[in-house]
C-alpha cells in the first residue's frame, strides 16, 4: 500500500468531516483545547516517570563486544532486582543500593529536570516569548547561551555539548550541526530534545518537521536528523490516537510508525534498523530475542553501513543515535502502547535506557493525558518541575508545573494551527484542523 494511502486510512479513522456550504466534503481533526491541555500535562507527566525511571539502568548494558551471544544485557526478571554498576561507576564490584522499578514523585515532591526534558522546556519557553512557531538561529544561539551553565556541571554531552562551544565561540545553526565543524553530528542528542514540535502541529507532521528543522539541525545531520525527524512525526500524529481503547492504541502505532518509516531513507541505516526491528516483532520473537539481535547485527557485525563499533569510540559509541534508536524500537513495538510496559521495557533493554522511556513515555502520556496517567499508576502524582535542577535563568527560579506548561504549550499550539494549518475555532473554542489528502 502507498504510504498516502495509508495516511488517508490513519487520519479518516481518527477525523470527524462535515460538508461546507458548497457541500464539499472537508476531513477536519476536531480537538477541546481544554483536552489537550490534559493531553501536554500527561506528556510532561509521563516523561519524567520514564525518564527518572529510564535514569536507574542508564548505561548499565552497552553490549559487550567479548560476549557474542548475548551482549551481557537485562531481562525481563531483573525487573525489581537491584541496579548493577554503569560505565561511569568507579568500583565495579559495588552493589548499588537502588531497585530497578517505576519512579513515581508524590504529590508533595518535586520533578527534576533532565537532558531528556531541559532542552524541550527551553525550546517550549522560547517560542512563548518570541510569539514564534520558527525560531530563528539567533534565537536558538542566544536562548543556549543563556539558558545553559557554562562553567559548572551543564548536563551536555556530545554533539550538545560541541554545538554549544560553536555558539560560544559565534556559529549558529545549523552549522553547528555540520560534521565540518561537530565531530559527534551522529550523536543521540537531537532525537532526545526535539519530539515536542510534533505536539505544536497536531496532526500535520509536515509543518511539525518543518518548526523542528533548525532545532535538529542545531546538533544533528543524516542519519541522526532523520531519525529525530521520525520522533518529531510520531509525537504529531499522536493527536491523530483519539480513541482510549487499547487494541485501537496499539494499531494506531504501528500505522503511525510505518507513515514515518516513509521519512527514512531506505539507503540509510535507521530505515534498514527499522525494518529489522519491525520483522522480529512481526515474527514473534521476544522483545530480549529482538535486543540481542540488535546488538549481534549491529555492534558486532556491524551491518547496514553502521559502523561505530570500527570507529573505536569511547564506550562503544553508547550515545551514538543509530543504537539507541534501534533500542528505542523495541520499546516501542513491544510495548504495544502500555504505558507501564513500555517503560519497563525501555529500561532494561540497554544502553541510553532513559532515552527511549522518556520518548514514548512522553507520547503514551499525551495521548492518554494527566488523568489517565495517574489511574495507570494508582496515585496523584507532583506535577511540579525543577527546571533549573539543570539550567539556568529561567522565572520564578526554576520552579514551574505542569498546569502551567501545558497552559504554554496550548497557547502555542492554537498560534501554529490557525497560522500555518488554516485552524479555524468553533464558536464552542473547539479547533478544526483541516486535513489534506
Amino acid at each position: 500500500m502507498r504510504w498516502w494511502v495509508l495516511f488517508a486510512l490513519l487520519i479518516l479513522k481518527s477525523c470527524n468531516y462535515y460538508e461546507d456550504k458548497d457541500h464539499r466534503r472537508e476531513i477536519y481533526l476536531i480537538i477541546s483545547p481544554e483536552e489537550y491541555k490534559d493531553k501536554l500535562h500527561g506528556f510532561w507527566l509521563a516523561q519524567c516517570i520514564g525518564n527518572w525511571t529510564g535514569l536507574i539502568t542508564e548505561m548499565d548494558k552497552i553490549g559487550n563486544i567479548g560476549d557474542i551471544k548475548t551482549g551481557d544485557f537485562y531481562t525481563r526478571n531483573d525487573w525489581k532486582g537491584k541496579d548493577q554498576p554503569n560505565i561511569w561507576t568507579a568500583d565495579k564490584s559495588s552493589q548499588l543500593d537502588r531497585t530497578i522499578d517505576y519512579v513515581l514523585a508524590p504529590v508533595d515532591s518535586i520533578w527534576g529536570a533532565d537532558d531528556d526534558t531541559d532542552i524541550e522546556y527551553m525550546y517550549q519557553y522560547l517560542l512563548n516569548q518570541h510569539n514564534t512557531s520558527f525560531l530563528t538561529p539567533e534565537q536558538i544561539r542566544n536562548g543556549w547561551l543563556k539558558h545553559i551553565h557554562k562553567e559548572e556541571e551543564n548536563f551536555l554531552w556530545v554533539s550538545n555539548q560541541k554545538a554549544f562551544d560553536l555558539m560560544e565561540e559565534g556559529l549558529l545553526p545549523p552549522e553547528t550541526g555540520l560534521p565540518a565543524n561537530n565531530e559527534h553530528y551522529e550523536m543521540i542528542d537531537a532525537q532526545l530534545t526535539t519530539e515536542i514540535f510534533g505536539l505544536f502541529a497536531p496532526g500535520n507532521p509536515q509543518l511539525a518537521l518543518d518548526m523542528a528543522e533548525l532545532p535538529i539541525r542545531t546538533t544533528a545531520y543524516g542519519p541522526s536528523e532523520e531519525i529525530a525527524k521520525f520522533y518529531v512525526i510520531l509525537y504529531s500524529l499522536a493527536a491523530n490516537i483519539q480513541k482510549r481503547d487499547d487494541s485501537q492504541i496499539k494499531a494506531s502505532l504501528i500505522e503511525n510508525a510505518q507513515y514515518a518509516r516513509t521519512h527514512l531513507t531506505d539507503s540509510l541505516y535507521p530505515a534498514k534498523m527499522y525494518d529489522f526491528v519491525k520483522e522480529l516483532y512481526d515474527q514473534r520473537y521476544t522483545w530480549e530475542q529482538t535486543r540481542d539481535s540488535i546488538y549481534y547485527r549491529y555492534q558486532v557485525l556491524t551491518t547496514d553501513g553502521y559502523d561505530i563499533t570500527k570507529q573505536q569510540l569511547y564506550c562503544n559509541g553508547c550515545f551514538a543515535a543509530g543504537i539507541n534508536f534501534a533500542s528505542s524500537l523495541v520499546s516501542y513495538f513491544y510495548g504495544e502502547g502500555d504505558l507501564k510496559k513500555t517503560i519497563k521495557i525501555g529500561t532494561l533493554a540497554g544502553w541510553d535506557s532513559d532515552n527511549p522511556t522518556a520518548t514514548w513515555s512522553g507520547m503514551l502520556g499525551f495521548i492518554y493525558g494527566k488523568k489517565k496517567v495517574e489511574e495507570i499508576f494508582g496515585r496523584d502524582l507532583s506535577s511540579r518541575y525543577n527546571i533549573h535542577r539543570t539550567r539556568t535563568n529561567f522565572d520564578n527560579s526554576g520552579i514551574d508545573n505542569f498546569y502551567h506548561m501545558a497552559d504554554v504549550g496550548v497557547r502555542i499550539t492554537q498560534r501554529t494551527i490557525t497560522a500555518h494549518a488554516q485552524a479555524k475555532i468553533s464558536q464552542s473554542g473547539f479547533w478544526h484542523i483541516p486535513v489534506n489528502l
